[in-house]
């Protein structure tokens, strides 16, 4: 696992378990139970995640002898016997998907270090917001009216910068000091990187794959890059500059940059068209997830600070 981008899952997430989530809540878990063995054979719908997990996996056809590039896992709530429908329903979407963890009644999110995992993609909040209480590197899927474009083999990534790629040092001084404060404090550290966020190591090695892209395309002309990466950040000038510091001084690359400076990110995403956009706010993310896949990552202050009223 140690050379690949490894990503768990959560059937939430995966595979769309409306039906299935109602029967468990009206009815109770043996009645969930009994409805998953009788539609064993029924095929579960795709879920919001599911167009931005086929795309990463088709890019496993430019491993070479190493092996996969992209190793996606499951982990999952139900037991193995209520799983075993889920497991069906990889195979017959013809997902590449073969390791799975089922953990009845409890998230497995504690294995994603000793798995080398990346990322955790889930529609449960609570096992989202716990692993990363724990500093591990975890999104909630949010429903979303997205319609997958099966014409479209691209895949988009999409990032907030402040709380996602960057830690959220200086989210601290704008909730704390105001816009002003905010721009001053980052033009004073235009050359001072930012430290890390949850999900910097997640943008490392997707750039990997987008390298093997470029030696494809280098031994390949014809070649067509798949795999496209932005950031779409509220931030604007002056306080871009060390955006692209950081950036630089991480070693990561973007293909694109929108510093919107506070303009609905739902206009822009609706034209970008990710695959899956990771914010750290979730009123920015009313909008976004509208028009694609979403994903809140609960961390730094603005997930922290006491709601108005509270």
């Amino acid at each position: 696992m140690d050379n690949k981008l490894v990503i768990g899952i959560a059937s939430s997430a995966l595979f769309n378990l409306e039906a299935s989530d109602k029967v468990f809540r009206e009815s109770g878990e043996e009645a969930y139970r009994s409805y998953q063995e009788e539609n064993l054979d029924n095929p579960l719908d795709p879920g919001v995640a599911f167009p931005f997990i086929r795309r990463l996996l088709s890019l496993n056809d430019l491993a070479d002898e190493d092996g996969a590039l992209v190793e996606v896992i499951i982990l999952s709530r139900n037991d193995p016997d209520t799983g075993l429908r889920v497991m069906k329903s990889v195979e017959h979407h013809g997902l590449p998907i073969t390791r799975a963890i089922f953990m009845q009644g409890k998230s497995p999110y504690k294995f994603m270090p000793v798995l080398h995992m990346s990322l955790f993609l889930s529609a449960n909040p609570i096992d989202v917001q716990e692993a990363t209480a724990r500093n591990l590197p975890a999104g909630q899927v949010l429903p979303s009216n997205y319609t997958e474009d099966d014409k479209d083999s691209d895949l988009r990534i999409a990032f907030d910068f402040d709380g996602v790629l960057a830690d959220d040092a200086s989210e601290r001084v704008m909730q704390a000091e105001g816009l002003d404060r905010f721009h001053a404090h980052e033009t004073a550290n235009a050359v001072t990187p930012h430290s890390p966020g949850p999900l910097q190591d997640f943008l490392r090695q997707v750039n990997e794959i987008q390298r093997r892209e470029e030696a494809r395309r280098a031994a390949d002309p014809e070649y067509r890059i798949r795999l496209h990466v932005s950031i779409v950040t509220a931030r604007n000038a002056p306080s871009h500059q060390r955006a692209i510091a950081s950036l630089k001084a991480w070693g990561v690359t973007v293909n694109d940059a929108f510093f919107l400076g506070g303009i609905d990110k739902g206009a822009v995403i609706s034209v970008l068209k990710p695959h899956i956009f990771f914010d750290d706010q979730q009123g920015h993310l009313v909008s976004t997830s509208q028009v694609a896949p979403s994903v809140h990552v609960p961390f730094g202050v603005i997930n922290t600070a006491p709601r108005p009223g509270s």
